[in-house]
Protein backbone atom coordinates (compact mmCIF):
# COMPACT_ATOMS: atom_id res chain seq x y z
CA UNK A 1 0.00 0.00 0.00
CA UNK A 2 1.78 3.37 -0.74
CA UNK A 3 0.62 6.17 1.06
CA UNK A 4 1.39 9.75 -0.30
CA UNK A 5 1.45 12.65 2.19
CA UNK A 6 1.15 16.25 0.97
CA UNK A 7 3.46 19.25 2.56
CA UNK A 8 4.17 22.47 2.23
CA UNK A 9 7.36 23.11 2.27
CA UNK A 10 10.05 23.71 5.44
CA UNK A 11 9.07 26.10 7.85
CA UNK A 12 11.90 27.84 7.19
CA UNK A 13 12.20 28.33 3.92
CA UNK A 14 8.58 27.97 3.00
CA UNK A 15 8.61 25.68 0.44
CA UNK A 16 10.05 22.00 -1.39
CA UNK A 17 9.46 20.41 2.32
CA UNK A 18 9.25 16.35 2.76
CA UNK A 19 7.33 13.92 1.65
CA UNK A 20 7.74 11.49 4.40
CA UNK A 21 3.90 9.48 5.31
CA UNK A 22 3.32 9.96 9.17
CA UNK A 23 3.77 6.43 9.46
CA UNK A 24 7.47 6.32 8.10
CA UNK A 25 8.12 10.02 9.78
CA UNK A 26 10.93 9.93 12.37
CA UNK A 27 11.37 13.28 15.22
CA UNK A 28 13.73 13.60 17.35
CA UNK A 29 11.49 15.02 20.08
CA UNK A 30 10.08 11.14 20.42
CA UNK A 31 10.06 9.81 23.37
CA UNK A 32 11.84 13.25 24.92
CA UNK A 33 9.58 16.24 26.71
CA UNK A 34 7.82 18.68 24.46
CA UNK A 35 9.22 21.95 24.50
CA UNK A 36 7.20 24.82 26.79
CA UNK A 37 5.47 27.64 25.33
CA UNK A 38 3.01 30.22 26.03
CA UNK A 39 0.99 32.18 23.50
CA UNK A 40 -1.95 34.31 23.48
CA UNK A 41 -4.63 32.43 21.44
CA UNK A 42 -5.41 34.54 17.96
CA UNK A 43 -9.01 32.96 17.97
CA UNK A 44 -10.63 33.85 21.86
CA UNK A 45 -9.31 31.27 23.58
CA UNK A 46 -7.31 33.48 26.25
CA UNK A 47 -3.47 32.16 26.82
CA UNK A 48 -2.12 28.43 25.52
CA UNK A 49 0.55 26.78 27.26
CA UNK A 50 1.23 23.36 27.59
CA UNK A 51 2.45 22.80 31.33
CA UNK A 52 -0.73 23.49 32.56
CA UNK A 53 -1.90 20.74 29.99
CA UNK A 54 -0.02 18.19 31.85
CA UNK A 55 -2.12 15.43 32.62
CA UNK A 56 -3.98 15.51 29.12
CA UNK A 57 -3.18 13.92 26.16
CA UNK A 58 -2.18 17.33 24.02
CA UNK A 59 -2.09 17.39 20.40
CA UNK A 60 -0.22 20.34 18.82
CA UNK A 61 -0.31 21.20 15.43
CA UNK A 62 2.23 23.63 13.47
CA UNK A 63 0.13 25.19 10.74
CA UNK A 64 -0.06 28.65 8.22
CA UNK A 65 -2.66 30.02 6.45
CA UNK A 66 -1.21 29.55 3.48
CA UNK A 67 -0.77 26.26 3.62
CA UNK A 68 -3.64 23.67 1.44
CA UNK A 69 -3.39 20.49 3.32
CA UNK A 70 -3.83 22.38 6.15
CA UNK A 71 -6.96 23.27 5.01
CA UNK A 72 -7.95 19.42 4.85
CA UNK A 73 -6.02 18.51 7.91
CA UNK A 74 -8.13 21.27 10.18
CA UNK A 75 -11.61 19.73 10.07
CA UNK A 76 -10.03 16.48 10.83
CA UNK A 77 -8.35 17.67 13.82
CA UNK A 78 -11.63 19.18 14.71
CA UNK A 79 -13.24 16.14 15.04
CA UNK A 80 -10.81 14.08 16.78
CA UNK A 81 -10.64 17.08 19.35
CA UNK A 82 -14.68 17.09 19.47
CA UNK A 83 -14.36 13.00 20.42
CA UNK A 84 -12.22 12.97 22.30
CA UNK A 85 -11.74 16.36 24.74
CA UNK A 86 -14.20 14.96 27.19
CA UNK A 87 -11.63 11.90 28.09
CA UNK A 88 -8.75 14.52 28.71
CA UNK A 89 -7.36 15.18 24.98
CA UNK A 90 -6.85 19.02 24.07
CA UNK A 91 -5.74 20.18 20.81
CA UNK A 92 -3.34 23.53 20.18
CA UNK A 93 -2.80 24.71 16.50
CA UNK A 94 0.16 26.96 16.37
CA UNK A 95 0.69 29.18 13.50
CA UNK A 96 4.32 29.75 11.57
CA UNK A 97 2.52 32.55 9.66
CA UNK A 98 4.80 35.58 9.04
CA UNK A 99 1.88 38.08 9.81
CA UNK A 100 -1.28 37.31 12.61
CA UNK A 101 -3.68 38.60 10.23
CA UNK A 102 -6.11 35.72 8.60
CA UNK A 103 -5.61 33.20 11.65
CA UNK A 104 -8.76 33.22 13.41
CA UNK A 105 -10.49 33.73 9.87
CA UNK A 106 -8.78 30.34 8.48
CA UNK A 107 -10.17 28.43 11.90
CA UNK A 108 -13.18 29.51 11.45
CA UNK A 109 -13.89 28.81 7.66
CA UNK A 110 -11.98 25.60 8.47
CA UNK A 111 -14.18 24.15 11.50
CA UNK A 112 -11.64 24.55 13.90
CA UNK A 113 -12.97 25.71 17.51
CA UNK A 114 -9.78 24.41 19.04
CA UNK A 115 -7.40 27.31 20.32
CA UNK A 116 -5.18 29.25 17.89
CA UNK A 117 -2.10 30.86 18.52
CA UNK A 118 0.45 32.52 16.13
CA UNK A 119 4.44 31.55 16.53
CA UNK A 120 5.35 35.53 16.21
CA UNK A 121 8.83 35.25 16.07
CA UNK A 122 8.96 31.69 15.21
CA UNK A 123 10.85 30.44 18.45
CA UNK A 124 8.44 27.78 19.30
CA UNK A 125 8.83 26.02 16.14
CA UNK A 126 12.71 26.74 16.84
CA UNK A 127 12.37 24.15 19.40
CA UNK A 128 9.97 21.88 17.74
CA UNK A 129 11.30 22.07 15.28
CA UNK A 130 8.46 20.87 12.36
CA UNK A 131 9.80 19.62 9.07
CA UNK A 132 7.00 21.23 7.29
CA UNK A 133 3.47 22.74 7.39
CA UNK A 134 1.39 20.91 8.87
CA UNK A 135 3.28 19.39 11.36
CA UNK A 136 1.64 17.29 14.25
CA UNK A 137 2.99 16.26 17.44
CA UNK A 138 0.84 13.69 19.94
CA UNK A 139 2.05 14.56 23.89
CA UNK A 140 1.57 12.62 26.56
CA UNK A 141 -0.02 12.45 30.22
CA UNK A 142 3.26 13.50 31.06
CA UNK A 143 4.33 15.97 28.56
CA UNK A 144 6.26 13.61 26.91
CA UNK A 145 6.00 13.27 22.53
CA UNK A 146 5.42 10.19 21.56
CA UNK A 147 4.46 10.88 17.92
CA UNK A 148 5.18 12.91 15.53
CA UNK A 149 3.36 13.35 12.04
CA UNK A 150 5.62 15.30 8.96
CA UNK A 151 2.57 16.64 6.31
CA UNK A 152 -0.53 15.31 6.05
CA UNK A 153 -1.85 12.11 3.99
CA UNK A 154 -5.98 11.52 3.68
CA UNK A 155 -7.19 9.40 6.25
CA UNK A 156 -4.58 10.25 8.73
CA UNK A 157 -6.78 11.25 11.45
CA UNK A 158 -7.65 7.29 11.76
CA UNK A 159 -3.79 6.84 12.53
CA UNK A 160 -3.95 9.24 14.91
CA UNK A 161 -6.66 8.19 16.95
CA UNK A 162 -5.58 4.97 17.64
CA UNK A 163 -2.31 6.90 19.08
CA UNK A 164 -4.41 9.29 20.84
CA UNK A 165 -6.81 6.28 22.24
CA UNK A 166 -3.03 4.59 23.61
CA UNK A 167 -2.45 7.50 25.11
CA UNK A 168 -5.80 7.67 27.14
Amino acid sequence: MTLSALACGDSSSGGGGETNTASSATHPLIGSPGPAFSLDASNGHGKVALAPLKGKVVVIDFWATWCGPCKESFPKLQELYTKYQSNGVELVGISEDDENTGIAEFGTAHSAKFPLAWDKDKSIAGQWNPKTMPTTFIVDRNGIVRFAHVGYHPKEELEMEKEIKTLL
